[in-house]
């Protein structure tokens, strides 16, 4: 099997490793990323994480957590057979040689390209996934059923796709946040990987990490995970905002003018919101995927 295809194969199967494992700290972060600023003398609808995740259950039981998977378990072989397959393609053009191991700033520079290639599939994606997470919210306050109901602007991801093709300037539509995606994926990754492999040699010693144990790969990937969104937290902010903004009666005119708003009203916590889920989803989530990337890799020869 060429290198190619393993990294595609690889890819796949972290990529479902981690979406499995975070999804549901995923839709708390957008959660608290999309509720709306409450008036003056007025409590916010969440008051923080775990206040989102009971309202989230109480509204709509343990599938609210898992709300928007379709889009990003459908996509989720593309996404890292993407993301994967192009990093170890930049792998192999910046190697001075076959077979020789690459600096902590090659991987980086592997990292950054292949961020830049997954934006193009990420961006409709994560729209589609936002759109449906960020839809329970006015559900969860309102009372009864029949307000339940009329709040839920979207059936699934199928639908979001066709409301959004048909109703928000076509494919367009389905690329709007395209800027700050670019800007949370590019340098995001540029970041993971770049420290996934700093931490692999300073784990194995040296550039060899092909002897790390299965515990070391996933403190390695974990903590690269989190490094991800500690660099990049308040682009994913603005991406999201600008995600499920209103097309016909915008609040934002773009992600610079979304940036300036939430700083002008909620100041630099605002580009923080849902930092906290983000983490402890970013961890355990990117342990998986590396762990499971690695071993599906090393099985394959």
């Amino acid at each position: 099997m060429g290198d190619v295809a393993k990294d595609l194969a690889a890819g796949t199967v972290g990529g479902v490793a981690q979406l499995v494992v975070g999804h549901p700290f995923d839709t708390i972060k957008v959660k608290l990323q999309s509720q709306p600023t409450p008036p003056p003398g007025q409590l916010p609808q969440y008051s923080g994480a775990i206040d989102a995740v009971k309202k989230t259950l109480a509204a709509e039981g343990a599938g609210g957590l898992y709300k928007g998977m379709g889009a990003p378990l459908a996509t989720v072989a593309v996404f890292n057979a993407v993301l994967f397959s192009v990093r170890g393609k930049m792998e192999a053009i910046l190697r001075s040689e076959p077979g020789a191991p690459l600096t902590v700033k090659q991987q980086t520079i592997a990292g950054a390209g292949a961020g830049f290639a997954v934006s193009f599939l990420a961006t409709p994606t994560e729209l589609i996934k936002c759109r449906l997470q960020a839809q329970g919210a006015g559900a969860s306050v309102a009372e009864g059923g029949a307000a339940a109901t009329a709040a839920l602007k979207y059936s699934g991801p199928m639908d979001v796709a066709k409301q959004v093709l048909r109703s928000e300037g076509g494919v367009r539509g389905l690329y709007k946040g395209m800027f700050p995606t670019f800007a949370r994926e590019v340098p995001g990754n540029a970041t993971m990987f770049g420290i996934y492999e700093a931490l692999k040699q300073y784990l194995a010693g040296g550039t060899d990490t092909s002897g790390l144990g299965r515990g070391s790969l996933m403190m390695a990937g974990g903590l690269a995970g989190g490094a991800f969104w500690i660099s990049v937290y308040p682009a994913d902010v603005v991406k999201s905002v600008i995600q499920i903004d209103d097309y016909k009666n915008p609040k934002y005119s773009g992600a610079i003018d979304a940036f300036k708003k939430i700083l002008k009203s909620e100041g630099v916590s605002g580009l923080y919101k849902g930092f906290g889920p983000a983490m402890a989803r970013s961890v355990p989530a990117n342990a998986a995927c590396f762990l499971a990337y690695e071993v599906t890799r090393s099985s394959l020869g």
